[in-house]
C-alpha cells in the first residue's frame, strides 16, 4: 500500500471520525447537562475522579502498550501471533482489577456512606467493566490495523450515549440508588462496546460477498480467538519486547495523564466536592481534544507507523514516504496551532458563560471559570503536543523509546510534586498549571527529536509553528474585543439590579413611612432594625417571608 493510499485513508477516518464524534458527543453533552443538575458534587466527585481512575488505570495499563506495539510496521504479518499476544491484556486486566480494588476498598479513604452510598460496589463494577473492555481489544486492534472507517466512532459514541440515557432514567427514577447507578452505566456501557465490534466482525466474516472481508488476515470469527494448537511460538517475542518497551514507557504516561486524579486520590488535597467541580471543568475543556485532536493524533499516528519503518535510519527511508510524512507532520502542526490558539482566545472570555449555561450556579461561581480559563491554555499544548507525539512514537526505534522512558520517569516525579505544591498554593488550578508545565517539556522533548529527524534532510516540517505576524495580529485584536465585550455585558446587569434596588429600596420605605403600615409587624421590624432595609428585609416586608437568618445575606 502506497503512501498516498495510507495518507487517504487516515484522512477518512480522521475526518468521519471527527464529524460523527460532533454528532455524538452534542448528544452526550446535553445529556449530562442535564443530569448534572440532580447530582451532589460529592457524587460527582466519587464517580469522576476516584472510580474513573481505577477503570481508566486498569485498561491504560493492561491494553495501552499492546495497542502501540500491535499497530506498528505493516499489516502482513502473522496475525494469530498478534491475536495471541492481544489476549493476553485479559489476564493482565484481572490481575490490575483486583490489585487495584484492593488499593481503592483498603488503603484509599472511603466517602460517607450517607452523602455517598454503594461505595464498595462501585469499586468492584468498575473493576469487572474494564475487564469486560479488554474482551474486545483483538477487535479493537484489528480494525484499526486495517482503517475500518466509522466502526470506532459509531461503537463507542453509541455506547456512551446509551449510558448516558440510562444513567438519566436512573437518576430521575431511582435516585436513592446512589453509586449502584452509575456503575451499572459503566458496565452497560462496556458491553455494549464490546458487542458492537463482536457483531460487526460477525456479519462481516458471514458476509462472502463483502469486499473488506477479503482485506482480512481472518476468515472465520473463531479465528480471532486465542490460537494454542500452532507448532510455532504463541506470539510473536519481537513485539512481545516492543510491547515491554511501551509497556515502562506507558505506565509514566499514564501518570502524566491523569497525575491530578492520583494526587486528589492518594494526597487527599481536595474534597470530594471541590473534586467534582474540577473533574466537571476538566472534562468540558478537554471536549474539544477529545473532539477534534484525538481522532487526528489517532490516526495520523496509524499513518506515520506505517509509511516510516521504525528501526531505519532518517537516510534510509523510501525518499517519497519520507518527503510525504514531512508535509503531513507540517500541515498539522499549523492546523494543531490554529485550531489550540483559537480555542484559548475565544475560551477565555466566555467561560464563565459556558460554565453557566453547562451546570448553572455550581459551576459559574467560585473557582469554576478561573479553572476553565486556565485550561484554555493547556488545550494549546495538548493540540501541539499531540501530533508532535503520534510522530514521535511511530518513528522511534526501539532503543529511542528506552531511553525516553527515561525522560518520561523524571517528568512522572516533577509532575507529582509539582501538583502538590501548586495545589497546596492556588488550589486546583494548580493541577492545570502542572501539567501545562509537563506538557510543554514533553512537546520540547518531540520538538529536538523531529528536528533531528529531518535535520540532514531538505524538509523542515516545524515550519508548521510558524505563523505570519498578521495572523498573531489578528488573534490578539480578537483577544482584546472578546476580552472587552465580557466586561460591559456583566457591568450592565450588575448596574441593572442596583438601580432596581435602589428603587425597591425607595419604594419600600416611602411605604414603612405611611401611617396605615406603621402598627404592621413587618414594618416596625425593619424600621426598628435599620434604616436602610436589605434585600432579605424588603423580601419579607412585601412577600410576607421573615428571614431565615438574617447572618446568611448580604446588604448590597
Amino acid at each position: 500500500m502506497g503512501s498516498q493510499e495510507v495518507l487517504g485513508q487516515a484522512a477518512r477516518l480522521a475526518s468521519s471520525g471527527l464529524l460523527l464524534q460532533v454528532l455524538f458527543r452534542v448528544i452526550t453533552f446535553v445529556l449530562n447537562a442535564f443530569i448534572l443538575r440532580f447530582l451532589s458534587k460529592e457524587i460527582v466527585g466519587v464517580v469522576n475522579v476516584r472510580l474513573t481512575l481505577l477503570y481508566s488505570t486498569t485498561t491504560f495499563l493492561a491494553r495501552e502498550a499492546f495497542r502501540r506495539a500491535c499497530l506498528s510496521g505493516s499489516t502482513q504479518r502473522d496475525w494469530s501471533q498478534t491475536l495471541n499476544l492481544l489476549w493476553l491484556t485479559v489476564p493482565l486486566g484481572v490481575f490490575w482489577s483486583l490489585f487495584l480494588g484492593w488499593v481503592w476498598l483498603q488503603l484509599l479513604e472511603v466517602p460517607d456512606p450517607d452523602v455517598v452510598p454503594y461505595y464498595g460496589t462501585g469499586v468492584v463494577l468498575f473493576g469487572l467493566s474494564a475487564v469486560v473492555e479488554l474482551l474486545g481489544e483483538p477487535f479493537w486492534v484489528l480494525a484499526q490495523a486495517h482503517m475500518f472507517v466509522k466502526l470506532k466512532v459509531i461503537a463507542e459514541s453509541l455506547s456512551v450515549i446509551l449510558r448516558s440515557i440510562l444513567t438519566a432514567f436512573l437518576v430521575l427514577w431511582l435516585p436513592l440508588w446512589g453509586l449502584y447507578i452509575f456503575s451499572l452505566a459503566q458496565l452497560f456501557y462496556t458491553s455494549v462496546l464490546v458487542l458492537c465490534y463482536v457483531i460487526y466482525f460477525t456479519k462481516l466474516l458471514s458476509s462472502p460477498e463483502s469486499t473488506k472481508q477479503h482485506t482480512l488476515p481472518v476468515s472465520r470469527i473463531t479465528d480471532l480467538l486465542p490460537d494454542f494448537t500452532r507448532n510455532r511460538d504463541f506470539v510473536n517475542w519481537k513485539e512481545a519486547k516492543l510491547t515491554w518497551s511501551f509497556f515502562k514507557q506507558s505506565f509514566l504516561k499514564q501518570i502524566l495523564t491523569e497525575g491530578e486524579r492520583y494526587v486528589m486520590t492518594f494526597l487527599n488535597v481536595l474534597n470530594f466536592g471541590d473534586q467534582g467541580v474540577y473533574d466537571i471543568v476538566n472534562n468540558l475543556g478537554s471536549l474539544v481534544a477529545r473532539l477534534i485532536f484525538q481522532p487526528i493524533e489517532e490516526s495520523f499516528y496509524i499513518f506515520f507507523a506505517k509509511v516510516l519503518e521504525r528501526e531505519k535510519d532518517a537516510t534510509l527511508q523510501r525518499q517519497e514516504d519520507f518527503a510525504v510524512a514531512a508535509m503531513v507532520l507540517e500541515s498539522l502542526l499549523k492546523l494543531a496551532l490554529l485550531a489550540g490558539l483559537t480555542i484559548t482566545v475565544f475560551g477565555f472570555a466566555y467561560s464563565q458563560l459556558a460554565l453557566d449555561i453547562y451546570g448553572g450556579a455550581m459551576l459559574s461561581s467560585g473557582s469554576g471559570p478561573v479553572l476553565l480559563r486556565t485550561y484554555c491554555l493547556y488545550v494549546l499544548l495538548l493540540a501541539i503536543n499531540g501530533v508532535t507525539e503520534c510522530f514521535t512514537f511511530a518513528a522511534m526505534s526501539k532503543e529511542e523509546v528506552d531511553r525516553y522512558n527515561f525522560t518520561m520517569l523524571a517528568l512522572s516525579s516533577s509532575f507529582l510534586v509539582l501538583s502538590y505544591l501548586l495545589t497546596r498554593w492556588c488550589g486546583s488550578v494548580g493541577f492545570i498549571l502542572a501539567n501545562c508545565f509537563n506538557m510543554g517539556i514533553r512537546i520540547t522533548q518531540s520538538l529536538c527529536f523531529i528536528y533531528r529527524y529531518y535535520q540532514e534532510s531538505p524538509h523542515r516540517p516545524l515550519a508548521g509553528l510558524h505563523l505570519s505576524p498578521v495572523l498573531l495580529g489578528a488573534f490578539a485584536l480578537s483577544g482584546g474585543i472578546t476580552g472587552i465585550s465580557e466586561v460591559p455585558a456583566h457591568s450592565l446587569l450588575e448596574t441593572s439590579a442596583l438601580l432596581q434596588l435602589v428603587n425597591l429600596k425607595k419604594y419600600t420605605m416611602s411605604h414603612i413611612e405611611h401611617n396605615k403600615f406603621r402598627n404592621e409587624p413587618r414594618a416596625s421590624y425593619m424600621l426598628s432594625n435599620c434604616s436602610t432595609p436589605s434585600y432579605t428585609q424588603m423580601a419579607w416586608f412585601i412577600h410576607g417571608c421573615p428571614p431565615a437568618s438574617e447572618e446568611l445575606h448580604e446588604n448590597l
